[in-house]
């Protein structure tokens, strides 16, 4: 390789307010892992963002293949937002695959990047194409840019004692540090977590950090490209912020709601998609006195959950709606035993095995009525990821207080997204309490505080506080096993309002715009920034547009009656087929408009502005278009 300093040419420098773009690629190919460390170096830089990483649902699908196509999105600002963006303006496709797959979500005129070399034959067969779109004039309406990365890795990589296979696998690096060049970002975020990851491979660091710099110095040398682009750093409120994942965010809120409480941590989960993350950041955390256990199933981890409630812990359990399913028996114990568990569900496309990869709400009403009998039990759901952090600790102050289980409704974008998070002080955050009984002479096991409804919390081997405990049903009072009909009729109710009484435990809904008009528009979970924003665009150009957002969905927050009647009209998008809408009509009898999306992917902006013209009657009917087949564009 020579030394020789590069001619550089000369680069018009264009700046933007916001960038969106999609690596994609081979399941094989690095894609996460090249956008996460271009949103960890965008996040260092300082620009507000949000992700949107997007796996095959087959494990390894083959090499090559449409299944196979692995994506991450991400979108970077100088200003707030929301979202992951609707549509990329740069798609770096490493092979034909790649192209055929998600293309059509590039705007037009955007720019396409494509490993060249991997254009072959074989390659593009497996994509199903019949000819080379590189050639046949089909990609005319965006900016091709051919690259042969392949190629040019290779011949930075020569002299390694690395095989054809290995130098493969650091081609992402090479993309990476192109694009990194191409938006001014820096390569010592990158170089500093290689030497981490790949210290104990010297090899395969020299190889990475190679491959980075030699993508970066084409950018720099190249005339392919005559424009490079600036987006400003954000305007933030000050403070140490982090890149965070929604699942991320959920192990560190519930970790704080532990110290906060200052009881130990317990969470026993069995590996499921998506929330697997979850069990592998709590099981990083042994030295805050968190404990683990991957169980070999969902029952047995809820089982071993209730019984650290039992024993006085925090008690926590996690899966996704598969899981939820398995555990319906072992959580309606815990709702008879009136003990505060805690259950995850990281929701993803349904039914049975459904889409693992893909992001879903539709276990709603599966937590709301999942169980024999009447089984209340109260529900929480974040809205953006690193609002994650805060609903779990909500879950468990209320799971404490009121002696009640509590599900916790994340969903795949949320859990797999990320954005800025800003570090809280522990002792800004909210308290987390819990008593133990310990007096024999006041001790009845089903005596419930007048306020909350709660029974008390006696750990086993308290003396004088033994008492009968399981799954049939209790003698209000003493907890003996009673078949009494009118004891079975209040102690039902007794749990169903003790779950209506944490209302007076949390805030009231808030309105995003004015506070009556023509529409609100109603979400919940993940959907949070799509609506938020398709809401603001309205208003801004002149509608009577609301929004509001549910954290707390059983129970609804006291205010949402009068919130929805101050509107002509509610339109409640989700991604399943109308569960919230069909809880709101039955509880409220509002003519609420559903609006529903159930493709495996997070609802864009422009769909939502869509529906919001057509419910005013600016428009005919909006449908959902679903195109060709993309990896993150449905």
């Amino acid at each position: 390789m020579t030394t020789e300093s590069p001619v550089r040419p000369q680069r018009a420098v264009e700046e933007l307010d916001r960038v969106t773009i999609r690596f994609a690629g081979d399941s094989g190919d690095g894609m996460q892992l090249t956008g996460t460390q271009f949103t960890k170096t965008t996040a260092v830089f300082g620009n507000d963002l949000a992700t949107l990483p997007d796996y095959p649902a087959e494990i390894r699908a083959p090499t090559g293949s449409l299944p196979g196509v692995s994506g991450f999105q991400l979108s970077f600002a100088s200003t707030d937002i929301r979202t992951p963006g609707d549509q990329p303006d740069v798609l770096v496709a490493m092979n034909p695959a790649a192209v055929r797959t998600n293309v059509n979500d590039l705007r037009d005129g955007g720019l396409l990047i494509v490993d060249e070399d991997e254009f072959s034959a074989g390659n593009l067969k497996k994509a199903g194409y019949t000819s080379n779109p590189l050639e046949d004039g089909s990609l005319a309406k965006w900016q091709v840019v051919k690259v042969r990365i392949t190629h040019q890795n290779e011949l930075a990589l020569d002299g390694l004692p690395l095989n054809a296979a290995q130098k493969f696998k650091s081609r992402n690096f090479y993309a990476l540090g192109l694009i990194l060049w191409l938006y001014g970002r820096s390569m010592e975020t990158t170089i500093r977590w290689a030497e981490e990851r790949f210290g104990r491979m010297p090899e395969q660091l020299d190889a990475n950090v190679r491959a980075l710099k030699s993508g970066y110095n084409f950018g720099e040398t190249t005339e392919l490209f005559r424009t490079r682009y600036e987006v400003a750093p954000a305007a933030v409120e000050p403070g140490t912020y982090r890149h965070i994942s929604g699942n991320e965010a959920t192990a560190l809120g519930f970790l704080a709601a532990s110290v906060k409480a200052g009881l130990p941590l317990f969470y026993a989960s069995y590996p499921i998609t998506p929330a697997s993350d979850v069990l592998h950041e709590l099981s990083k955390l042994r030295n805050f006195g968190v404990k683990t256990v991957q169980a070999e199933d969902e029952i047995a981890a809820i089982g071993a959950a209730i019984g650290a409630a039992y024993g006085g812990h925090m008690a926590l359990t996690g899966t996704s709606g598969p899981g939820l399913a398995l555990k319906s028996e072992a959580l309606n114990l815990a709702v008879m035993t009136e003990l505060p568990l805690v259950v995850i569900d990281v929701q993803r496309a349904g039914p049975s095995t459904g889409m693992p990869t893909k992001t879903e709400q539709a276990d709603l009403l599966q937590a709301m009525y999942g169980r024999n009998g009447d089984s209340p039990v109260a529900i929480v759901a974040p809205a953006t990821p690193s609002e994650c952090f805060t609903m779990a600790i909500e879950a468990f102050r209320i799971a404490l207080k009121y002696m009640v289980p509590v599900i916790y409704l994340s969903d795949g974008y949320l859990g797999n997204g990320s954005e800025p998070w800003r570090i809280p002080n522990l002792a800004d955050l909210p308290d987390v309490t819990y008593k133990y009984h310990t007096d024999p002479e006041t001790f009845s096991p089903y005596r419930r505080d007048p306020q909350t409804l709660a029974r008390p919390w006696a750990v086993p081997g308290t003396k004088g506080l033994e008492h009968r405990i399981g799954g049939i049903e209790k003698s209000s009072e003493t907890g003996d096993i009673d078949y009494d009909p009118g004891n079975h009729h209040r102690m039902t109710m007794f749990r169903k309002e003790r779950v209506e009484r944490v209302v007076n435990d949390i805030p009231a809904l808030e309105v995003n715009g004015p506070a009556t008009g023509d529409l609100l528009v109603l979400g919940w979970g993940g959907t949070y920034g799509a609506i938020t924003t398709a809401a603001e665009r309205a208003r801004r150009r002149g509608l009577s547009v609301s929004s509001a957002h549910l954290r707390y969905l059983n129970p609804f927050p006291g205010n949402l009656e009068s919130v929805l009647r101050s509107f002509k009209h509610v339109l409640i998008p989700e991604l399943n087929t109308g569960q919230l809408s069909l809880l709101i009509r039955g509880k409220f009898l509002v003519d609420a408009v559903p609006f529903n999306k159930i493709a495996g992917q997070p609802f864009k902006i422009a769909e939502i502005e869509g529906k919001i013209d057509e419910v005013l009657g600016l428009s005919g009917p909006f449908e959902l278009q679903f195109g060709p087949a993309s990896v993150l564009g449905g």
